[in-house]
């Protein structure tokens, strides 16, 4: 444990999870006092790792500074807390601006709290940072549900060097979107082109608007958009390929896929296909259409508009905590010394 001080960053996003999808559907939601709970955690085991500073995105509900007023008592030195300093507009251009002074001020690693939109704008500003994302959100993919306390352990653990990236997580795929040839956005886990002209409530759970979908992962154990193809070609995250299927409400071959916390949806496939690392894959030509990347509107497409996307390998280092605590415990890095 006679490691360097390191330091640590948090974002925690207070708007995670709060979608029309907790409408539609029957997700559990966690609120502000469970999110502030979770963040005291992280610190508990940032702390017990000995790191020395937590840098904290700053929000309008101030989670980080309330998660630090209930930690007056603990066992183990706390790192210094410290806000960034930066506007808030609660949107997710925030996290994506938190991510680059987080990665400007090199810290070891960032602590997400969120869903998969949340990491996907945390990736854009964060570089070569790892992240260890936390589940807070309603589609969680990337994120998992790692106690808050073990979360803080991991990125400590990361963050001093105790345990690499490689050993315990993944370099990420990820999804380039081209509009009239220019690369416009991404996605980490899937893009969906629906059929519409309007963004909405951006979050995506009518599946009968779905007319293709890319993913560069997909499991039949988990829900959203990326499910879909799940059930139809899993692709394990280390596969170095991705899936587009082609959708169409009313013929193809049907599938009963769990899109959210419960609800279940019929989808019609017409076409799957394939995808290698750098191939390029032209969107749907009908018009219009709204482009969701990791399940939230973003995009729209007019008459005259072309795009496409890329299928990429050198995404974001996602770090998992399960295997960072394997990696610690085989070499009996929690063994104190007498």
């Amino acid at each position: 444990m006679s490691q360097p001080a390191a330091s640590v960053g948090i974002i925690a996003n207070p708007a995670s999870g709060k979608d029309i999808r907790r409408l539609v559907a029957h997700a559990t939601t966690v609120d502000t006092q469970g999110k502030i709970s979770i963040v005291r955690r992280i610190l508990i085991g940032l702390g017990a790792l000995g790191i020395s500073k937590a840098l904290i995105m700053p929000d309008t509900h101030r989670l980080g500074e309330q998660a630090q007023e209930g930690l007056a008592h603990t066992r183990y030195p706390l790192p210094e807390m410290e806000l960034l300093d930066m506007p808030v507009t609660d949107r997710a251009e925030d996290s994506e601006r938190a991510a680059s002074l987080l990665r400007q001020s090199h810290v070891g690693c960032i602590i997400v709290l969120g869903g998969d939109g949340t990491v996907r704008a945390v990736s854009k500003g964060a570089g070569e940072v790892p992240i260890l994302a936390v589940s807070t959100g309603t589609n969680n993919v990337l994120p998992s549900c790692a106690e808050g306390t073990i979360a803080g352990l991991a990125a400590g653990a990361v963050a001093k060097g105790l345990v690499s990236p490689e050993a315990a997580g993944v370099r990420h795929k990820w999804l380039e979107v081209l509009v009239n040839g220019s690369p416009q956005d991404r996605a980490l886990v899937d893009v969906a082109a629906l059929s519409g002209r309007f963004v909405g409530s951006r979050a995506v759970w009518d599946m009968g608007d779905l007319r293709q979908v890319a993913v560069t992962r997909a499991d039949p154990a988990t829900i959203g958009i990326s499910a879909i193809v799940g059930v139809v070609r899993p692709v394990a995250v280390e596969e170095p390929v991705g899936v587009v299927l082609t959708l169409s409400p009313s013929g193809g071959r049907r599938f009963l896929v769990a899109v959210g916390p419960g609800l279940i949806a019929e989808v019609g496939i017409e076409a799957l296909r394939v995808i290698r690392l750098g191939e390029e894959v032209e969107v749907s030509s009908s018009r219009p259409l709204i482009l969701a990347l990791d399940g939230e509107r973003e995009i729209v497409l007019q008459e005259g508009d072309t795009a496409s996307f890329v299928l990429r390998p050198d995404g974001p280092w996602i770090i998992d905590p399960r295997r960072v605590m394997e990696k610690m415990a085989a070499a009996r890095l929690f063994e104190l010394s007498s």
